[in-house]
Formats: structure tokens, C-alpha cells, sequence
């Protein structure tokens, strides 16, 4: 029986916050007959605070898990979270040495150095090592701090490091056919490649909502118009609060601004709402994924809202999107994600931070129902075909299998 490691600084074990990829990808490889040890860090990204480990070892899990000290961070972009992820890359390379008997190492990117440590340490050995490419470090970074020259400098560490993490690769997995094609940008490999979107399992998603549904009273005449992720940067919201404050000089009282999740400009955009008297938006924080399930089924439009700039391509809630079967409104100006939009049909694209166009979009879906529904059943089409992780996986196992 083949070992594999798959290696991860965010992962969500049982209780906590955040992504539950790399969780089922150790699920799905075990039971397709690996031995997985599932190793990440001892903080926990999204709680920012240290992991309870006794507690977690509590919990049974079908595959080994190990951990590694990380001293943690409390925003996502400084100094400190460089220095955090440099001391686990260092401490997993410990790890490694003792007790890395493996056959193949799959490793997340970023963060760029934890996965150059999986690379290198594969060289090493002589064995196959996957990354797979859930973002783009430092363009992301760039996002929170751009300042000429000093930017450049500063990040000059996670561009070198990428690109050593790209020259090492046996196989690369993207969560968009962009972030696929990354490791090839500017070294010539070749190796084999897939996108497998990150997707979600449908039938928790269906059974979550299902069982929650209850808890969420919609009135029969508002129209919900949802954002669910987190409330950062790289995300506008302030956006979707202008466009809720332009949808009531309107006279369209039906139509309400829902905003699921949390995160580090929450508190200034809330004060923007109140300082505005926006009272038809309304930030309902976070839910736990069953709740946030159910949410998006109970919405009538969801919006993947993003300033003009942000490096994203396809992520994380776009499979949940897609499940609750509603039109979307995508201001993400990624041209892959663009692209496949106006081609699957599922939703409308507009220019990004412009209040005015948001609302004119809003309202057009907002007046006909046909085309909305329409592109709602189109969007969970693509979902089962696409995003549903039973089957979208298999790619990951079948590239695997090719390598060991």
C-alpha cells in the first residue's frame, strides 16, 4: 500500500472554521487505498489562535495526522505571517527527515516556502512531489501592500520561492485552469497537470441546508440578494452597500443585501452602513456551513463581488454558489472565470466597484424571472457536472496513481 503525505497550512479538523478541501482529499485518497498522513500546522488559520491538539486526537479520522509548530499570526497579509509560515516550513522539513517515509508528498501553494520544503525534501529522496496551486503568492499580497520598490523587495523572497516550488514539481494540481498553468510561466516542464475546481460535496451541502432551512425566516415579498465569504480586500463590499443604498432612492424596497462571513474590514463597512443609514443590507456574519447553505437556497441571487484588482481566479464559494442553484453576479475579472459565465450561462458579468451597475443588474434579475431561473438552473448543472467532489477528485487520484 502506497504512503502519501498531503501537506497543508489551512485545513479545517472537527470543530473548526474554515476549508475542508485538503480534509476530503486525505478522506477521498484513503478510501481509494493510499495510507494518507494529513500534516499541518498547530495554528488554525481562520480561529487565529493555537489548536487544542489533545482534543483533536479525540476525534476519529481515517487517516494519520501529525503537526507541526507554527507561532501564528493575527491579520493575513504581514511581516508576522511571513516569519510564522517561515518557522513551520523549517519545522516540517524536521518532521520530514524523522519520519518521512513516504511515496509521494502533495503539498498546498502557498505558503511558497512550507512548499519548497516539500520539494526539496522529495529531491531528496527520489520521490514524486504534487503542489497544488489554491493561490498566487505574493500577486495576492500585492493587493494589501503596493508600494513601488518596497513591495518588490519584500516579496521578493515568495517570487523566488515560487518559482524553485515550480521547478521541482513531478505533477501540479490548479484550482483554475490560470492557476494550473502558473508553474509553466516561466520554466518549460514537463509534467502532468489537471484543474480540479475546490469545489464541495453536493449532498452535505443539500442535507446542511435542508436541515437548517428552518432557522431562516425570508419574508414572502424580499428578494435576497447574498454575498457569503470573507470580508476582505480583495472582496467589495463596500460595493454592494452603495448598490443596496441606490436600489432604495429607487423605490425598490423588496430587494435586501445579505452578507455572510467575517473578516478584516467588517467593522469599517458596517460603520459605512450606519453612517449611511443603509438599512436594506444586512451583514448576518458567520455561518456554519449548513446555515450558510441554506442561505444561499433561500436567496434568489448570489454575487462573487471583487475589486477590479484582485488576483483571483476560481474560488472557494463558487461551488457553493452553483449548488444553491441561483444566477450569479460575477464582478471578478478574472478572464477564465469571466469567460466560463458567459459561456455556461449561469450568471451575468459586470464591471467591478461601480454602485450604479450592480444595482442596474440587480434589478434587471430582480424584474425577470424567467432568465434568472434559467441561469439558476444552469448554475447547479454545472455544479454536479463540475464542482461535486466525489467526482471531480478522481482526476487528483488518477495523477497521482501516474506518478507512483
Amino acid at each position: 500500500m502506497k504512503k502519501i503525505a498531503v501537506i497543508t497550512m489551512g485545513v479545517r479538523l472537527d470543530g473548526e472554521k474554515g476549508y475542508t478541501r485538503f480534509r476530503y482529499l486525505c478522506d477521498f485518497l484513503t478510501e481509494a487505498g493510499y495510507r494518507v498522513d494529513l500534516i499541518t500546522t498547530t495554528f488554525q488559520h481562520w480561529e487565529k489562535a493555537q489548536r487544542d491538539i489533545e482534543k483533536i486526537r479525540k476525534s476519529d479520522y481515517k487517516f494519520g495526522l501529525k503537526f507541526i509548530y507554527e507561532p501564528g499570526y493575527k491579520r493575513n497579509v504581514d511581516i508576522k505571517r511571513i516569519r510564522s509560515h517561515r518557522i513551520a516550513a523549517k519545522n516540517l522539513t524536521a518532521l520530514l527527515e524523522r519520519e518521512g517515509d513516504y511515496d509521494l508528498l502533495y503539498a498546498e501553494i502557498p505558503p511558497n516556502d512550507v512548499a519548497l520544503a516539500c520539494g526539496e525534501f522529495a529531491k531528496k529522496k527520489g520521490i514524486p512531489f504534487v503542489a497544488d496551486v489554491n493561490d498566487l503568492w505574493p500577486e495576492a499580497m500585492r493587493m494589501v501592500l503596493d508600494i513601488p520598490v518596497i513591495s518588490s523587495i519584500l516579496f521578493y523572497p515568495l517570487q523566488r520561492d515560487a518559482e524553485k516550488v515550480y521547478s521541482l514539481v513531478s505533477g501540479v494540481i490548479g484550482t483554475s485552469d490560470e492557476y494550473r498553468d502558473r508553474p509553466f510561466e516561466n520554466q518549460k516542464r514537463d509534467v502532468p497537470k489537471a484543474t480540479v475546481y475546490v469545489g464541495n460535496e453536493l449532498s452535505v451541502f443539500d442535507s446542511g441546508a435542508e436541515k437548517t432551512s428552518g432557522e431562516i425566516m425570508k419574508p414572502e415579498e424580499e428578494f435576497w440578494v447574498t454575498y457569503a465569504g470573507t470580508i476582505g480586500t480583495s472582496y467589495d463590499i463596500r460595493t454592494m452597500l452603495l448598490a443596496a443604498e441606490e436600489l432604495a432612492k429607487r423605490g425598490e424596497k423588496n430587494i435586501k443585501i445579505k452578507i455572510l462571513g467575517g473578516g478584516p474590514l467588517q467593522d469599517e463597512l458596517e460603520a459605512l452602513a450606519r453612517d449611511k443609514k443603509i438599512n436594506n443590507a444586512e451583514f448576518v456574519g458567520y455561518a456554519p456551513y449548513d446555515k450558510m447553505a441554506a442561505y444561499l437556497k433561500k436567496s434568489d441571487i448570489v454575487v462573487n463581488s471583487f475589486v477590479r484588482k484582485a488576483p483571483q481566479s476560481i474560488v472557494t464559494k463558487i461551488g457553493d454558489y452553483l449548488a444553491a442553484g441561483k444566477a450569479m453576479i460575477n464582478t471578478c475579472m478574472s478572464p477564465e472565470f469571466r469567460n466560463k459565465v458567459e459561456n455556461d450561462g449561469f450568471g451575468v458579468n459586470i464591471e467591478p466597484e461601480d454602485a450604479g451597475i450592480l444595482a442596474d443588474a440587480i434589478e434587471d434579475l430582480y424584474r425577470d424571472e424567467e432568465k434568472r431561473l434559467e441561469m439558476g438552473r444552469k448554475a447547479r448543472q454545472i455544479a454536479e457536472e463540475q464542482f461535486d467532489r466525489p467526482k471531480s477528485y478522481r482526476k487528483i487520484e488518477e495523477l497521482i496513481r501516474k506518478l507512483i
